[in-house]
């Protein structure tokens, strides 16, 4: 049986800028297909001056909050973030694939300044969904019609970096590769006065041959493996700020598709370099295009941002989550209270791992309200199933809407996440006893 998942790629250039009132439309949330199982958003030049630069080591960066604000309430947590300077990748997830994503790793890679530099290169988050390895690129490559070479160069390079820990693959073996990000490259040959007469009557073939990327794919045996939907958008760079007119400076730059989502997957190249034919139910794992925009009513960077809407459909090799956990009994801050969970027996647990009581709305791994030590606050055990406490001093007394989570060290991910549960609202209990006393008093 497969298992069918949607997600978005979003790149975006956002030009130091402070994010937009709304994303709505970027995040497609007013759309009538399905929601999405995952958003990746990739974004180049955000405001990495040194003091922004320090205050977001110290806390999350303005963007990577902007959207936890929107997202969360959604059911979508932070599962990771990488960043380099201007360069920003984020990946959300609905909370219930949590358990069946595991070793997540990230990794930066600077070109910039003969690799000296982060303001150009990549960051990359790949992980295994459902035991398939996939991996998220966003890149942000030199600028300029004449540096098609040192492109391709750089790509290269950020191809070739190793992810640190045991058995991980390399970019190029993982299953599904997702490359994205503001390439920069140019529309070659054509004049400027051409280009946007093409634009204007929507004759965007006419330019898509002399699309520097799309040359270099024609020759590059590198970049013949990665695909991309038709470019049936306007280019996204360069406009004047909040409109959608192309540069009107002294430079007037012409008009290029510099903002780019490609995807490459493993056993598609194997098969077409062994030129044999092989049934979709040989095919454990399949992407598919469903929508590739820009969105033109953004206007607060030079670009436009992309966007890619994938279905994914993968033969699950992972069936259960490796840890069962549960709320036992009516919770609230008048008493201890009790989880229990069970572990499937390869589990490799340690005595770091957690379980984390989270409010619904819960925006990432840290954002926990309270936690209890598994070992540590172990109360019993048998071979079926474990029993640890929290304490009532750590009960929210406003009670709510909660969820438990198990966090495992060795794997470094949420590997369980329980059913949301109800936390008495202590105040409510109160009222409850003293009518109950006063109902008594007054039979009596």
């Amino acid at each position: 049986m497969k298992l069918s998942l949607s997600g978005g790629k979003i790149t975006w250039n956002v030009g130091t800028a402070s994010p937009p009132p709304d994303v709505t439309s970027l995040l497609q949330l007013n759309s009538l297909g399905p929601t999405m199982d995952m958003y990746v958003i990739g974004l180049q030049e955000v405001n990495s001056r040194i003091t922004n630069f320090l205050s977001d080591l110290a806390f999350d960066d303005p963007w990577s909050i902007f959207f936890m604000t929107v997202l969360s309430p959604l059911g979508y947590i932070k599962l990771s973030s990488v960043r380099m300077q201007g360069l920003l990748l984020l990946v959300f997830v609905k909370h219930v694939h949590l358990p069946f994503i595991r070793d997540i790793h990230t990794h930066y890679t600077r070109t910039g300044l003969y690799g000296y530099w982060g303001n150009k290169g990549g960051v990359t988050v790949r992980m295994s969904l459902y035991g398939h390895t996939i991996c998220f690129m966003n890149c942000h490559l030199p600028a300029h019609m004449e540096n098609t070479e040192q492109r391709l160069d750089d790509f290269e390079k950020i191809l070739e970096m190793q992810f640190e820990g045991e058995n991980i693959p390399s970019t190029l073996d993982h299953d599904v590769l997702f490359w994205f990000g503001d390439l920069n490259f140019r529309i070659a040959d054509y004049g400027i006065h051409f280009v946007r007469e093409s634009i204007n009557n929507k004759r965007y073939n006419l330019l898509w041959e002399k699309d520097q990327l799309n040359m270099a794919k024609k020759k590059e045996a590198f970049l013949q493996e990665f695909i991309e939907g038709p470019l049936q958008f306007k280019p996204t760079y360069k406009f004047d700020l909040y409109s959608d007119v192309y540069d009107t400076s002294e430079k007037k730059r012409k008009p290029a598709w510099t903002d780019r989502i490609l995807w490459r997957v493993k056993n598609l190249c194997q098969h077409a370099s062994k030129e044999v034919e092989f049934s979709e139910e040989e095919q454990t794992i399949s992407v598919t295009l469903n929508n590739y925009i820009s969105h033109m009513s953004y206007g607060i960077s030079d670009h436009k941002p992309v966007t890619g809407t994938f279905g994914l459909e993968l033969k699950p090799l992972l069936s259960d989550p490796l840890i069962i956990l549960n709320p036992e009994g009516e919770w609230s801050a008048e008493h201890d209270v009790l989880i229990s969970y069970s572990a499937v027996p390869e589990f490799p647990s340690s005595a770091w791992d957690w379980i984390g009581l989270f409010k619904v709305a819960f925006r990432h791994v840290n954002d926990y309200v309270t936690y209890a030590w598994v070992e540590d606050d172990e109360i019993s055990s048998n071979k079926d199933s474990k029993q640890v406490y929290m304490s009532a001093a750590e009960i929210p007394d406003m009670g709510g809407e909660f969820l438990l989570c198990y966090y495992s060290n060795n794997l470094q991910s949420i590997v369980g996440i329980s059913q949301p549960f109800q936390v008495i609202y202590l105040e409510a209990l109160i009222n409850i006893d003293v009518i109950f006393i006063s109902f008594a008093f007054i039979c009596s």
